[in-house]
């Protein structure tokens, strides 16, 4: 198993998805690797490296806000890691997860985080995703979790990988793991339980998040 191409940089606020990530990249490069949070403007992200040494924060020029101003999940994945970048210097990664229902015509899709509103909360999004689906039959309740990660390096080289899910929105939420809308996502190829019954290593093996950053780690090894 080759080294871990790191330290990098996650471009991303969220504690959960950057645990997430950092448990995927831990098994897919075989090392233990430690991570630190950064605070930078009004957003946070976080250094990820297998080197056991405090890792001293990048000295950063301007505060750092990044707004997802994309259209879709690449745009949004290059908005986060270019701007890590280019404020670091360093190797940044970023993610962008959407969840399309078939019977909401694809939505929430690119505004799955903020589809209750700019400052919703996870449990904000489930309650709305079932009260739009109230009604609607198990056989139309079809989704599928897609996610884009993605690398820009220093160079200006990026490095991308996608990795995607299908499922079924149940009609209430089940479990107490994980985040987001893993509550109410029963994978197809899963046993009818949600993520959110799920344990780690068992949701990573079949989720979007999951394919995609191991997708990445083999395009890091490749390169």
């Amino acid at each position: 198993m080759s080294a871990f191409p790191g330290p990098l940089v996650l471009g991303t606020g969220n504690a959960d998805k950057a645990g997430e990530i950092a448990h995927i990249f831990t098994a897919a490069f075989d090392v233990m690797l430690f991570t630190w949070a950064l605070e930078v403007g009004d957003d946070g992200g976080f250094v990820m490296t297998d080197v056991a040494e405090p890792f001293r924060k990048p000295a950063l020029r301007v505060p750092l806000v990044v707004e997802e101003t994309g259209s879709t999940l690449a745009e949004n994945a290059r908005i986060k890691a270019a701007g890590w970048m280019r404020s670091t210097g360093m190797l940044a990664v970023a993610d962008d997860t959407g969840l399309s229902v078939d019977a909401l015509d694809g939505a929430p899709g690119v505004y799955s985080a903020r589809y209750a509103g700019e400052d919703a909360t996870y449990a904000d999004n489930v309650a709305k995703l079932l009260r739009a689906l109230d009604g609607v039959s198990a056989a139309e309740r079809t989704a599928r979790f897609e996610t884009v990660a993605l690398a820009c390096r220093p160079d200006g080289t990026e490095v991308l990988a996608r990795g995607a899910v299908e499922g079924t929105i149940a009609p209430e939420a089940r479990g107490t793991s994980g985040f987001g809308y893993d509550p109410v996502f029963v994978p197809t190829e899963g046993d009818g339980r949600t993520f959110s019954q799920m344990d780690p290593a068992e949701k990573h093996a079949l989720s979007h998040r999951g394919r995609a950053f191991r997708a990445l780690a083999a395009k890091f090894r490749e390169l």
